[in-house]
């Protein structure tokens, strides 16, 4: 692919070698930066050369700068105008003719593949994300996580790396075992309506039943000794629990009050639920075949609701099958024959600061070396393992797969993670451990809401979108009252999907996300929508063209236009690093530059009126240009840009 920006750059390097053998025989050039000014009147790129020359030729910067720019030929370049020394700097003045026709027309002519430098060094890539756990519906906080892993899968594969989404099923442990045994005292019902919002409120009453049963207990125990604190505390938890049923009961009467008279017959529902997940675990195949069902029913929601905003999975791996397959057991066994497991007091334990320290692995991972990083417990005292012992199998078993693989969890996960990584290194495959990314993320809040799985407490994906393409609705038949209903919606929904992926993706992964309605759906700025208008305003002006006549590519001088080509030229360097350093936020940021800068040229300059014939066909392909750009930042995004509004 080309890089227009990289070719201008490439010129004035060229330019200014050329000149400094000139100007200083034998003087070889300091690796140097070229930057925009800070205004583009001054140039589109400059040059710092003189300031990093000065100790060596003995001379000012000022006098350096003039020296080698009276060197400068302007005419061996199509690229460069012009060249000025101005306090010290070298700025150069790109040709109106050279770099329009360049921009431009490599724009066009690579349409959908522009800006997607392709890496020298394809790799195969795993992308693990969402991972929620199958027992009530993905909510605003996991879309947080499914959003960013899918914009990072995307931006991959248009990188030019084989990428493949994974998704893994944490069916092991009590809150699935929960879910399961509600509904088998339901006696295993279909799903009603949703299923995963619909197995989340199973979840939710059992515990929620089981918990006030409890708690009503104590409540007695602690009025007949008469403890007036642990009353107090008793009654207000309570509450709780009682406004939760409530929420429960009204969203599904029969579900709730079912499961109410079921459990309110069992002496012991925890021991129930506990003999369940060992059935499990143990791979008994009656529990096997009712726990797959209905985690089948969640996963199914999932797939379903993460669809609407175009989400999806190559592969749902099952945390049960490293358990059954006692891969986690292999793992074990073979970290007690290093030198870093230890046993203290019954307890099985990594030494993770002595793994890193003797294999150096502080600096090479960029960690604190005065950090001392903290034990693991590998098996408990009780004998239990803890979960990161499966996590290193499946560590394993994904690098069977794959070269890279891209875990997008929690920040709260980030001591777990590097320690996965250590115990990597500890089994001799320290290279999954320099191939193993933790991409955190921090969580995201609705003011005025607290989201709680065990009470059965979240907003939904689902409600979400709905709302912000309720909202959208609004705002579009405010602005184009003339289109049908139909066409409303379908608009309405492109632009409500695209103003929470772009909230979700333009605020820095490891900030609080606080959800706000009016700025997610802002049509003026910094927004999905703002961009997604400006993409469709281009589309409109070309649509409205009747013809167009050949380009004039040295008339577009005005400043506008010369900020707007700068701009597009920018897309492969600014894809190229977010690529490379798994940043999305820096294609959000440039996808709303570019809509100013485009909005900037259509509100001052006349397109289809413009002066000439030339000036005319030049802003045309300006303007198809910047349509085509905006599509692409907006798509690797996984943002779809409409034709109208």
């Amino acid at each position: 692919m080309s890089d227009p920006l990289t070719e201008l750059r490439e010129a004035c390097h060229r330019l200014l070698q050329e000149a400094a053998t000139k100007a200083y025989p034998g003087i070889k050039l300091p690796p140097t930066k070229l930057s925009p000014p800070p205004n583009i009147e001054m140039g589109e790129l400059s040059s710092t050369v003189s300031y990093q020359l000065a100790r060596r030729v003995s001379s000012s910067p000022l006098e350096i700068a003039d020296r080698i720019t009276a060197e400068i030929d302007t005419d061996s370049s199509d690229l460069i105008e012009s060249v000025e020394a101005v306090k010290g700097y070298i700025n150069f003045k790109a040709d109106n003719a050279g770099f329009s026709r360049l921009v431009l027309e490599t724009t066009i002519r690579e349409d959908t593949e522009y800006g997607f430098l392709k890496t020298p060094e394809p790799e195969r890539v795993m992308v693990e994300h969402t991972s929620a756990n199958p027992n009530g519906p993905i909510h605003i906080g996991n879309a947080r996580n499914s959003i960013l892993g899918a914009s990072l899968a995307e931006m991959l594969k248009h990188r030019g790396h084989d990428v493949v989404v994974h998704f893994l099923v944490n069916d092991m442990g009590r809150q699935v075992a929960m879910a399961t045994y509600g509904w088998k005292l339901l006696g295993k019902p279909e799903p009603e309506g949703r299923a995963e919002l619909w197995v989340g409120t199973i979840y939710a009453s059992v515990n929620v039943i089981t918990q006030l049963t409890r708690l009503r207990k104590q409540l007695k125990k602690a009025e007949a000794k008469g403890r007036v604190n642990e009353i107090a505390e008793l009654k207000d938890e309570i509450e709780e629990y009682e406004i939760a049923a409530k929420q429960l009961r009204e969203r599904h009467k029969s579900v709730y009050d079912t499961l109410t008279e079921k459990l309110s017959h069992i002496e012991d529902p925890e021991s129930g639920i506990a003999a369940l997940n060992t059935a499990y675990e143990n791979n008994d195949p009656e529990t096997v075949e009712t726990v797959r069902q209905l985690v089948g029913y969640c996963l199914e929601g999932f797939e379903a609701s993460l669809g609407e905003i175009g989400i999806a999975f190559d592969s749902f791996d099952y945390e049960s099958d490293l358990v059954w397959r006692k891969a986690a057991e292999e793992v074990l066994e073979d970290l007690k024959k290093t030198p870093y497991v230890f046993e203290d007091d019954g307890a099985l334990i990594l030494d993770c600061d002595r793994v890193a320290v003797d294999i150096d692995l502080k600096k090479r991972w960029g960690l604190n070396p005065d950090h001392m990083i903290p034990r693991l417990v590998l098996v408990r005292s009780d004998g239990t393992t803890l979960y990161t012992l499966r996590d290193m199998a499946y560590s394993i078993w994904k690098f069977g797969l794959v070269d890279g693989v891209i875990n997008v969890i929690g920040y709260e996960q980030t001591l777990a993670q590097l320690q996965l990584r250590l115990a990597l290194a500890a089994l001799g495959k320290t290279w999954m451990g320099d191939k193993q990314t933790h991409y955190a993320y921090e969580f995201v809040k609705l003011p005025g809401i607290k989201m709680s799985g065990r009470l059965g407490r979240y907003v939904t994906i689902l409600e979400v979108i709905d709302r912000a393409t309720e909202l959208a609705y609004q705002e579009v038949d405010e602005r184009s009252p003339h289109l049908s209903d139909q066409e409303k919606e379908e608009i309405a929904k492109i632009v409500g999907y695209g103003a929470v992926k772009y909230t979700m993706l333009s605020i820095d992964p490891m900030k609080t996300v606080v959800f706000d309605w009016k700025r997610a759906l802002d049509f003026e700025t910094n927004s999905a929508p703002y961009i997604q208008y400006s993409h469709a305003r281009a589309c409109n002006i070309l649509k409205k063209a009747e013809a167009t006549p050949e380009a004039d590519f040295a008339s577009l001088t005005d400043i506008r236009e010369r900020r707007l080509i700068m701009t597009l030229a920018g897309l492969p360097k600014t894809f190229e690093d977010a690529a490379t350093e798994l940043k999305p936020g820096n294609i959000t940021a440039y996808a709303n530059d570019l809509a100013d800068k485009f909005n900037s040229f259509y509100a001052a300059l006349p397109v289809l009126k413009a002066e000439t014939p030339g000036l005319l066909g030049a802003r045309l392909k300006l303007v198809d240009a910047a349509r085509i750009v905006l599509r692409n930042a907006l798509s690797v995004l996984g943002i779809v840009p409409p034709e109208r509004m």
